[in-house]
């Protein structure tokens, strides 16, 4: 991919460079890895992200089939079966969020180009400064939800199934990540063990990084548009001095400058809403359903003494809720700082400016008046309250399951 802004042209940000690293860079090696992400690779490195939605789709398709036979024909106790239902749930609502993403991938290149472009036009430091507070914010969500997820997954995958001995009859086999098929019997057999194994790593990471990389590239994304209204908002403070704003500009220029600036924030957080909709709603959908599961196995993991299986499901459910928590987070954030430049065209000092020029903000004022919104699928608002809720249908469903299995 060839940068927006050729060599010949110098930004006005002199940093540039570093902080488009700054911003970019957990998020590019996360979703980069699973093809998501858009490489500057040329010649044949121009196809990596197509092998990688390949490979890490067949590990996913790989994972799942086995497992979905396994529930339906072998596997007969209920325990089992619900904690197998729930890995399984979360592997589809994996594939899923993965492959919104690849059909989103064209959409997210604008919106990357969009976070390029504010921070090159940036002229002031007073902006940068204000840009980086909430651009730390973004990269700090987005590392923590992935350390997270990927220490959770890495006890899953490489601790939790070699601490229990699995026999069939008097035969010891060979323990799996995720069930096989009963008439696949070669997967014990060498190599082929090793390579199912492999496979269902494989299949892990790809679950990990897309739950975790969707939700930090969410964050990055409305961190960048709430630093972008804390920099309107600044330049409405400043309306009648001046100082932020070309020094030759009047004052019905430089509320063009703000209106135009404004409208720009809505269409990019509009782009925002249209990539994350269904990546929410598969999130949301899945929290209520999926969230109660690893509830379930810590109290039996608790009842049977099993440390292991205990600290494993106990983390992955505080993953959960993480990921759950950012996006209803910054989608409270973003309500939040919508309505401000509104309250802030109040608070400045428009007695001090022309009359016709002050009706003009009139209109920043009623755009103001709708909050800007991330919803999961456009049916439910994603705020703290929301989050609340999660938790407490999730605590309903454990009720339910406990009563209903114990």
């Amino acid at each position: 991919m060839k940068n927006a802004h050729d060599n010949q042209a110098t930004s006005p940000n002199v940093n540039y460079q570093r902080d488009m690293r700054y911003v970019f860079k957990p998020s590019s090696w996360i979703l980069g890895s699973i093809g998501i992400w858009p490489v500057a690779f040329r010649g044949i490195g121009q196809h990596v992200s197509i092998i990688a939605l390949v490979l890490c789709n067949f590990a996913l398709g790989f994972a799942i089939v086995p497992c979905i036979l396994h529930i339906i024909y072998d596997e007969k106790d209920l325990n089992i079966r619900l904690k197998l239902s729930g890995l399984l749930g979360f592997c589809l609502t994996a594939m899923m969020k993965y492959c919104v993403l690849a059909i989103r991938r064209p959409k997210i290149l604008r919106c990357i180009e969009h976070v390029k472009n504010d921070w090159w036009q940036v002229k002031f430091n007073s902006d940068r400064k204000l840009m980086m507070k909430y651009a730390a914010t973004g990269r700090r969500l987005s590392i923590i939800s992935t350390t997270s997820m990927y220490i959770a997954g890495f006890i899953y995958h490489t601790i939790l199934p070699f601490c229990t001995v699995h026999k069939v009859g008097n035969e010891t086999i060979r323990p799996l990540v995720y069930p096989t098929y009963s008439q696949f019997y070669q997967t014990q057999m060498s190599p082929i063990y090793e390579i199912v194994y492999l496979a269902h790593c494989v299949c892990g990471y790809t679950m990990y990084t897309v739950t975790a990389g969707s939700c930090g590239l969410a964050a990055i994304f409305v961190t960048h548009a709430c630093g972008q209204i804390d920099v309107i908002a600044s330049r409405l403070e400043d309306l009648s001095r001046g100082k932020n704003f070309e020094r030759s500009s009047d004052v019905n220029q430089r509320i063009a400058a703000i209106v135009s600036g404004h409208v720009r924030i809505l269409r990019f957080c509009a782009a925002v809403q249209e990539i994350l909709q269904e990546v929410c709603l598969l999130e949301f959908a899945s929290s209520i359903f999926t969230m109660c599961l690893p509830e379930y196995y810590c109290i039996v993991d608790w009842q049977d003494s099993d440390t292991v299986g205990l600290t494993t499901y106990f983390l992955l459910f505080v993953s959960f809720c993480f990921n759950m928590y950012i996006l209803c987070y910054i989608g409270e954030l973003l309500m939040a700082k919508s309505t401000q430049i509104g309250s802030t065209c109040f608070m400045i000092d428009w007695y001090q400016l022309p009359a016709k020029p002050v009706r003009d903000l009139v209109l920043v004022i009623a755009m103001s008046n709708h909050p800007i919104k991330i919803s999961a699928g456009r049916m439910i608002d994603l705020s703290l309250a929301t989050f609340g809720n999660v938790l407490k249908t999730s605590l309903a469903y454990l009720s339910f399951l406990r009563t209903l299995v114990m």
